[in-house]
């Protein structure tokens, strides 16, 4: 009896282990970001829908919906809408959720701030090690922001 539990105890390990590996996999295969310098984000999936906001060459965005050319998408602040595919590519981006952020030289608190990145601002990702994530901007001026002060892949 016992070995049984403990086999049921290991294959339920395995699978939430699986499960866990799989799921952050399919987050980063569900994030997009804008490719061209603008995009419409819309209401409904659809030209002849209303425009809810312009979004930015970069802007990072999680598809929670796909419905042939038009992907349902979610911002960092959690308002949703829908783009037209073929503008949307995936290349990383991240965008700062913190009011500022702390550009720093090397991935950790202990390196030189190098920089001030603001809140809704949009980071071409070049990095990530473990909490930390290089980021670059357009100008192609970057560093390294800690990881919980983001949004993006």
């Amino acid at each position: 009896m016992k070995c049984a539990h403990l086999a049921r105890t290991l294959i339920t390990a395995a699978a939430l282990g699986t499960l866990a590996l799989t799921s952050g996999l399919a987050t980063a295969q569900n994030m997009v970001s804008v490719k061209g310098s603008t995009l419409n984000m819309r209401d409904g999936p659809g030209t002849h829908t209303s425009v809810l906001w312009e979004l930015k060459r970069g802007y990072p965005l999680q598809v929670t919906k796909r419905q042939g050319s038009w992907l349902q998408v979610r911002d960092f602040e959690g308002d949703s809408g829908w783009v037209a595919r073929s503008l949307t590519g995936n290349t990383p981006h991240h965008v700062v959720k913190a009011k500022v952020a702390n550009i720093r030289s090397g991935p950790g608190t202990q390196s030189r701030i190098v920089g001030k990145a603001e809140y809704g601002e949009v980071l071409r990702t070049r990095e990530k090690r473990a909490d930390w994530v290089r980021v670059e901007r357009e100008e192609g001026v970057g560093g390294w922001i800690a990881k919980q002060l983001l949004w993006g892949w």
